[in-house]
């Protein structure tokens, strides 16, 4: 099952090929929206950083952007539903399908934003090869993240599973075991606490940041195998189906699809997500190195300008 990824459970994937290649926004008039207030349920951490520079923006043509801050992956959709927020930006399209089936909801994405990277870290080992029998590993509970990191385990080779599991792999999907793996599921946020805890721990990139962790510290990355993975793990900002063409909302994903904020991605998660929406920048380096070398290059010329001027006196 080494293509895993694009072998996806039928509810994921019908959602996912519903998905155009760029998710178009609707072009709107800086300046046409001055007073509204649009409420974008975040989690906390390197998202809630990334979203004050559209905060900021946003306030430029008065628009006021209040941020929502969760803890965990499952109240942002739930608020979304309710109507307690008018948007929200924190899942990837497998996660946002799997929701939407398991609760009757009727949520759809409006803009792509970032693909994260799911890593393993260890205190331990160096690579998921070290694993010995019986050792632990921990990963995420939920259905869609769950999956991803058992189907990382198989990409690395520890691990066989059930080619018809698709995208949402559980344990009960493993075929072949032959270090005896055993595999405990936590709550996101709870595992980076759960390092020392285990020999190897998937932790989704945000959650990994906000615990002071970067992909350079990860024994296993699965998007260092970026053909195996699909449109499905692209990030979103998602919107109630009936407010998908609303053009305030549509103003908001315009905004946010900026060079400013795919440095603030990267920025943030210490070059970790990657802007992936239609023409996005590729960004090289943290915006601290490009003001610096930019300063850097601006004295040599200040420099070259006042011997210049020394000589032409002289």
């Amino acid at each position: 099952m080494k293509q895993w990824i694009k072998k996806l459970s039928v509810a994921v994937l019908a959602g996912a090929l519903t998905l155009p290649s760029a998710l178009p926004v609707l072009a709107s008039e800086a300046g046409s929206f001055e007073g509204e207030t649009v409420k974008i349920g975040v989690v906390s951490g390197p998202e809630e950083d990334v979203w004050q520079v559209v905060v900021d923006k946003a306030a430029e043509e008065g628009i006021t952007v209040e941020l929502e801050l969760f803890t965990d992956y499952v109240q942002p959709n739930v608020a979304l539903q309710d109507g307690s927020i008018d948007l929200n930006a924190f899942q990837h399209v497998a996660f946002l399908e799997d929701w939407n089936a398991s609760n009757d909801g009727t949520l759809e994405p409006i803009g792509y934003t970032f693909v994260s990277p799911m890593g393993a870290y260890s205190d331990s080992i160096t690579s998921l090869d070290e694993l010995e029998d019986g050792d632990q590993v921990a990963i995420p509970n939920d259905p869609t993240n769950g999956g991803r990191a058992i189907l990382a385990l198989e990409l690395a080779g520890v691990i066989e599973v059930d080619d018809a599991a698709g995208a949402l792999a559980t344990v009960d999907d493993i075929t072949d075991n032959p270090k005896n793996i055993n595999i405990v599921e936590l709550e996101a946020a709870q595992l980076s606490a759960a390092i020392p805890d285990s020999k190897a721990t998937f932790i989704n990139t945000n959650f990994a940041t906000d615990a002071g962790l970067s992909l350079a510290d990860a024994i296993f990355v699965d998007a260092d195998y970026p053909d195996e993975l699909n449109e499905s793990y692209k990030n979103v900002i998602a919107a109630r189906s009936e407010d998908v063409e609303n053009p305030l909302y549509q103003r908001i994903v315009e905004i946010y699809q900026t060079e400013e904020v795919a440095q603030a991605i990267y920025d943030s998660t210490n070059g970790g997500d990657k802007a992936i929406w239609e023409g996005a920048p590729v960004i090289e380096g943290p915006a601290s190195a490009d003001v610096a070398e930019e300063a850097d290059v601006n004295s040599e010329e200040a420099e070259a300008d006042e011997e210049s001027s020394e000589e032409t006196s002289n």
